[in-house]
């Protein structure tokens, strides 16, 4: 497929699906989550969007409880699909530790 090609498929996507195209061409191009950040002077060094300073095991706690990504999306204004998207490949890829943020902030 040339580049043109390439251009125009993905024109055709919804924001969801170049969402999770940009999350998975980030991955593979710099092999980091770009819209997430982790800063000891930043919310004790916990995991979070980048702009908005939402804890990522916020919205996996979320989804947990049963929120839909859309009802995520309508509840914090400054996110974006994106960063959910990488949020779940976050949290997927660093599950042991989104996990132990859950039980300290719920026990907290």
């Amino acid at each position: 497929m040339s580049l043109q090609e390439l251009e125009r498929f993905v024109s055709g996507l919804n924001s969801t699906e170049k969402a999770y195209l940009l999350e998975i061409i980030s991955r593979d191009v710099i092999g980091t989550f770009p819209n997430i950040d982790k800063n000891p002077a930043v919310l004790g060094g916990e995991a979070y969007i980048v702009r908005t300073r939402i804890p990522i095991w916020v919205l996996v706690n979320l989804r947990n409880l049963g929120m839909s990504d859309s009802q995520i999306l309508a509840s914090y204004p400054t996110l974006r699909a994106e960063d959910l998207y990488q949020a779940w490949a976050y949290a997927r890829a660093h599950a042991d530790e989104i996990h132990a943020s859950i039980i300290a902030n719920e026990t907290a």
